[in-house]
Order: C-alpha cells, then sequence, then structure tokens
C-alpha cells in the first residue's frame, strides 16, 4: 500500500486528511513538524509528501528544499497545502520542485484527485532515460541538461518544461496545455507564468534557445 506523509500542524485539517486517504486506499501518516518528519524519513520513505507551509521550526519550503536536495528524497513528489494564495507563493514553491500547490479551504475530493493525478505523472516506470532535441540532451534520471556537450544549469520547474517540450516536438502546445502538464492544475489564468518561464530557459539553453518557436495568440512548440 502506497504511504503518503502529511506535515500539518492543524490537528483537524491532518486528521482529515489520513481519514480521507486511508479511506481511499493509502496508507497515510501525519506529522505536525520537521524534525518529526526527518526523523520517520531515517527509517521509510512514502510515495508523496503533503506540506504544509506556515509550520514552526522548519517550514514548507525549507523542508522541500531539503527533500529535494537529499539523493533519497530528490525524486519523491510533494504537494504544497497553505492558506497562501499569491502567485509569488505558488511559482516559488512550484519552481524549488513542488509538483502541485493546493490553497486552504480545499476540498477532500480534489485533494484525493490531485494526489492521484501527481502520482500518476511520477509514476510512469516505462519513461526513457536519455531524451534528444538535435544538440540537446536530457538525462532524465540524472536530472541534467546538456547543449552540444556542455552542461546547463535549470531549475526543477525549468527541466520539466523542456523536457515537455522535446517529447512533443514539432507539436504546437497552448499554454493551458502546458501549465497542466509542468504545473499539474489549472493555474486560473495565470499563464504569463508559462512565458517568464520560457523567457529564462530561451536564454540559458543559449543558441538552442531559438529551437523554442512562438506561435501567435496559441503557444510554444520546438521545432522547425
Amino acid at each position: 500500500m502506497d504511504k503518503i506523509f502529511i506535515v500539518e500542524d492543524d490537528q483537524n485539517i491532518k486528521q482529515l486528511i489520513i481519514y480521507a486517504l486511508n479511506s481511499s486506499g493509502f496508507e497515510a501518516h501525519g506529522f505536525e513538524n520537521a524534525e518529526d518528519l526527518y526523523n520517520r524519513l531515517e527509517t521509510e520513505l512514502p510515495v508523496l509528501f503533503v506540506l504544509d507551509i506556515m509550520l514552526d521550526g522548519d517550514d514548507g519550503y525549507q523542508i522541500l528544499e531539503k527533500l529535494r536536495s537529499n539523493p533519497n528524497t530528490e525524486k519523491i513528489p510533494a504537494i504544497m497545502l497553505t492558506a497562501k494564495a499569491a502567485e509569488y507563493d505558488k511559482v516559488r514553491g512550484l519552481d524549488m520542485g513542488a509538483d502541485d500547490y493546493i490553497t486552504k479551504p480545499f476540498g477532500v475530493m480534489e485533494l484525493i484527485s490531485r494526489i492521484k493525478a501527481v502520482l500518476r505523472r511520477t509514476q510512469d516506470d516505462d519513461i526513457k532515460e536519455i531524451v534528444e532535441y538535435k544538440d540537446i540532451e536530457i538525462d532524465l534520471k540524472k536530472r541534467t541538461v546538456e547543449v552540444s556537450g556542455e552542461p546547463t544549469e535549470l531549475t526543477y520547474k525549468e527541466f520539466e518544461l523542456l523536457h515537455f517540450l522535446i517529447i512533443n516536438a514539432e507539436i504546437v502546445l497552448s499554454r493551458d496545455k502546458i501549465m497542466s502538464a509542468v504545473w499539474g492544475f489549472d493555474y486560473q489564468g495565470e499563464s504569463r507564468t508559462v512565458d517568464v518561464h520560457i523567457r529564462t530557459l530561451r536564454q540559458k539553453l543559449k543558441e538552442a534557445g531559438n529551437y523554442i518557436v512562438t506561435v501567435r495568440n496559441v503557444g510554444y512548440k520546438i521545432g522547425e
């Protein structure tokens, strides 16, 4: 049975999430703070984290940062759960490696649906380890990118964005489709986030950034 770890200091919310997950076929475990979570991770790992942001001690962002810097947990998906609804807070968490972002108050069925969607996206055993487009090479296992043999440093979401563009090479992708595939949920009209990430991705890829084409009034594609 898939284990899910929840870090939430509100007892009512934590117990509600645990009950809902256990009733949906998962094995849920709740923690009040980061220290309790870190202690548990020494003995077992979950398939997914649900992290509240506003916590005493290490907050959700700090927990996420530590998870992404640890080889044992760097690839385990994480959903941020918080009362913060500003775009900046969403972008910060997503760029740090969060796989989804749910604001309070939320519906339990929505949470379960989001968790299942994230697990579907991240548990594809048939995924190729190396993806290439011309002189761009992505190593999905090592999460590295090389352009003409030179390493290129990308953020977590820039990496995901480039990967999505390449596996759909020559296909025009709308901003909404990119948002849904890379960020995992509808950003409610804040599709300019896609434009910002496309711009920084082009800059980091240098000459290879010209492969990313803007299709006016539609979105983007990588290709001729």
